[in-house]
């Protein structure tokens, strides 16, 4: 509805997200056609970079509210935990597309230096994200609470992966327009990485 209004360089990343409406749904509905054999908990809801602290010696990770913009009904129901793990990554490719984009006013020749810090902030979230999810899954592996089969924790993990970005949309359009490339170009990378 409001794709006629971004700006023009935003204007062809939405229409492909648009063009994808089909493939993410289809994505969504594979959690709809097998069972998943994993537990359900209340989580943090809304967990990411802005909610771990550093205090010099640990960290502390805050506000167990759930995300604000939900109801309370829905920020009480018990989940995957695999949904605060989305969170987090998501929060890494935040955090590396957001210093991109922060620093592209400041580029003297864009054409010739964009290309290249894309490729390294892309490859800082994989490595990132990699290393994070592999750590959570040797750390919670003992506990039981995720799919012991590994194409149905992806399927969980894409799913809240695609969930994120696609609030994260909505969250941009009323607050940041100018942010809303980040979760556009996240969407258009799972939907890649998944084909």
């Amino acid at each position: 509805e409001r794709s006629g209004d971004l700006p023009q360089e935003l204007k062809e990343n939405a229409r492909q997200v648009l063009d994808l409406e089909k493939a993410i749904i289809e994505r969504y509905q594979l959690i709809r056609k097998q069972k998943i054999s994993a537990v359900r908990m209340r989580c943090h809801g809304d967990y990411h970079l802005g909610q771990v602290l550093y205090t010099g010696k640990d960290f502390v990770i805050i506000d167990f509210e759930g995300e604000p913009a939900r109801p309370l009904s829905e920020r009480c129901l018990k989940r995957s935990p695999v949904q605060d793990v989305a969170g987090m990554i998501r929060s890494f490719h935040y955090a590396a597309h957001s210093a991109l984009l922060r620093q592209v006013p400041l580029m003297p020749r864009l054409e010739d230096e964009l290309p290249l810090l894309q490729q390294w902030a892309q490859y800082w979230y994989v490595w990132v994200s990699a290393t994070f999810l592999t750590a959570y899954l040797n750390g919670i592996r003992q506990a039981n609470l995720l799919p012991e089969d590994s194409e149905q924790l992806r399927i969980l993990l894409d799913a809240y992966l695609l969930e994120k970005a696609v609030y994260e949309i909505g969250y941009e359009l009323n607050n940041r327009p100018s942010w809303l490339k980040v979760p556009l170009q996240g969407i258009l990378q799972l939907i890649e990485a998944g084909s």
